[in-house]
C-alpha cells in the first residue's frame, strides 16, 4: 500500500462488515417510497434474514431510511455471500418491533456484487467527497418526529450515498439516531457526521451492532428501541 493512502489496508480487512439486501426487495410505506413489500415470514434456518416490515398506515411519526448491501461481505476476517444484508436484517427487527414506515435508499449506480470492487470505489467516493446518486431520494421527512438512519460502517464512516440522502432534507425538530452494522468500528463518524449534515436534527442515542452478530441482536435491538422512547417497556 502507497504510504499516501494508509487507510486502503484498513479497507481492504474490515470496510464491508455489514450491508446490503436481497437483490430485487423494494420496500417503503412512505408517500414517495418504492413500492411496499408483502409481510415476510422468516426461515426456519438459523440464519434468518428477512425484509423490514412496512407500516400500512398513511402515515406515522417513526421513519427508518437505510441503505444496505448484500453480495460478498467481510466475515469474521474473511468472506461471506450474503442473500439480505447485515444492516437489512436490523432494520427488518425494527419494523417489525415498533411498525414504523421504512424507506429503503436505492443507489442509481448499484454498488458491485465483489467485495473488493466495492471496498476500491468507496475509497473514491470518500476520498472525492462524493455524492452518489439515489433511484428514490425522500422530498421531506416533515410528518415524522423520529428518524432512524440505517447503513453500514464502511472505513469508519456511513457510506457517502447516506450523506446525498440526508442533505437535501429538513430536520428541523426532528430527532436522528443512527443504526449501524459494523466489522471493527461501531457508529464510526455517524453522530459527527449527521449532526453536520442533517438540517435542524437533534442526535439521539445510536445503535452499532456486529455484522457476524446481526442474526442474535434482537434483545438488544429491543433494549436500545426501550431507552429512546420506541418500544413500550
Amino acid at each position: 500500500m502507497s504510504k499516501h493512502h494508509p487507510r486502503r489496508a484498513f479497507l481492504r480487512s474490515a470496510l464491508l462488515g455489514a450491508a446490503g439486501t436481497a437483490a430485487g426487495t423494494v420496500l417503503g410505506a412512505c408517500t414517495d417510497s418504492p413500492a411496499v413489500s408483502p409481510t415476510a415470514s422468516p426461515p426456519a434456518d438459523s440464519e434468518s434474514r428477512t425484509a423490514p416490515v412496512p407500516s400500512s398506515s398513511a402515515g406515522g411519526t417513526v421513519l427508518l431510511a437505510y441503505f444496505s448491501r448484500a453480495g460478498e461481505n467481510y466475515f469474521n476476517g474473511g468472506r461471506k455471500r450474503l442473500s439480505v444484508g447485515n444492516t437489512e436484517v436490523v432494520a427488518g427487527m425494527i419494523s417489525r418491533l415498533i411498525g414504523c414506515d421504512v424507506h429503503r435508499i436505492e443507489a442509481a449506480d448499484p454498488y458491485p456484487d465483489d467485495y473488493d470492487p466495492t471496498v476500491e470505489r468507496n475509497v473514491r467516493e470518500q476520498e472525492a467527497n462524493a455524492r452518489p446518486a439515489i433511484t428514490n431520494p425522500l422530498t421531506s421527512v416533515e410528518r415524522y418526529d423520529t428518524v432512524v438512519l440505517g447503513s453500514p460502517i464502511w472505513n469508519v464512516r456511513a457510506p457517502m450515498i447516506m450523506t446525498t440522502f440526508v442533505e437535501g432534507l429538513d430536520f428541523a425538530g426532528k430527532t436522528v439516531h443512527p443504526l449501524t452494522t459494523y466489522a471493527m468500528s461501531g457508529l464510526g463518524t455517524t453522530e459527527r457526521d449527521y449532526a453536520a449534515s442533517c438540517s435542524g436534527a437533534t442526535l439521539g442515542e445510536g445503535l452499532a451492532v456486529r455484522g457476524e452478530e446481526v442474526a442474535d441482536a434482537q434483545p438488544t435491538v429491543e433494549a436500545w428501541l426501550r431507552r429512546i422512547g420506541l418500544l413500550a417497556r
